[in-house]
């Protein structure tokens, strides 16, 4: 298996791994409140809320996003009927801009096999593959989770990585580049644009691999020095985690990213499009 099938499932394989009966947790990401009945799915998906179940309530220097209580999110996982022996598949209606942030938490709390659907609900939706409206029931899990199975930056380490390293900002460039208002708007000293949108398709796929190669090498990362990613509150970084990922670049996520780095007056903020 190489790198990209490690982080990543086709909608026709995941769809023939349905089909065959092979066992898999499959996991519709959300990113926010809202009445989900209904909502077409993936035959026996289980909704997930980010914001709730994917990260700590936030403020501050914390971060909009913290990572979650890892015995929280225990209690989620085996709610949703998560195993060891069970391959997880997440996916989301957003191109995996959304789902990848279960993907990154799901392994830094030490699951091994965890993979994002390529394109999303869209793709499963193209390729005529079955939909469902009522939403899975699995039998509760066993699984037991430890954090810190991917390494993550707090604002020193990513200044320190922004200085001597490369750390990417994976935002929308217009966010990058900032300008005058509160809260603080711009990046981290050093860091350097890469909207994690630029690894994906006009289709919304994740681009080939020699594509990702070039797009990420052009910016130094090429595997040959450390690579951290920051975005807006640790969601979009994961994405970015997972693009290196499936080229076989190890990558760190910031994961109060720029809303804990804004939230303290005292971390210098860098305005325009240069990363300095």
């Amino acid at each position: 298996m190489d790198a990209r099938d490690k982080v990543l499932v086709t909608a026709a394989a995941l769809g023939r791994m349905l089909a065959e009966g092979a066992p898999v947790a499959l996991l519709a990401i959300r990113n926010g409140p809202g009445d989900w009945a209904g909502a077409p799915r993936i035959a026996g998906a289980v909704d997930v809320d980010l914001p709730t179940e994917l990260a700590s309530p936030g403020g501050g220097t914390r971060g909009s996003r913290p990572l979650p209580d890892i015995a929280e999110l225990q209690r989620h996982a085996r709610r949703w009927g998560l195993r060891h022996s069970l391959p997880v598949v997440v996916y989301d209606h957003d191109r995996g801009l959304v789902a990848a942030r279960a993907w990154w938490v799901l392994r830094w709390a030490g699951l091994a096999d965890v993979r994002l659907l390529d394109g999303g609900f869209a793709a499963w939706q193209a390729a005529g593959l079955p939909v469902a409206r009522e939403p899975g029931r699995p039998q509760p899990g066993e699984v037991t989770l430890t954090p810190g199975h991917l390494p993550v930056l707090d604002a020193d380490a990513a200044a320190a990585l922004a200085r001597g390293g490369l750390l990417l900002d994976s935002r929308v460039r217009v966010n990058y580049i900032g300008g005058p208002g509160e809260p603080r708007r711009g990046h981290i000293p050093g860091s350097v644009s890469a909207p994690a949108a630029d690894a994906l398709t006009e289709a919304g796929h994740f681009a080939e691999a020699a594509t990702l190669r070039h797009l990420y090498g052009a910016l130094g990362a090429d595997g040959a020095s450390p690579v951290g990613v920051s975005c807006g509150a640790g969601i979009s970084a994961a994405h970015s985690v997972l693009a290196l990922a499936s080229i076989g670049i190890e990558a760190a996520m910031f994961p109060g990213s720029w809303s804990a780095w804004a939230a303290d007056p005292a971390r210098p903020v860098v305005i325009g499009g240069r990363p300095l």
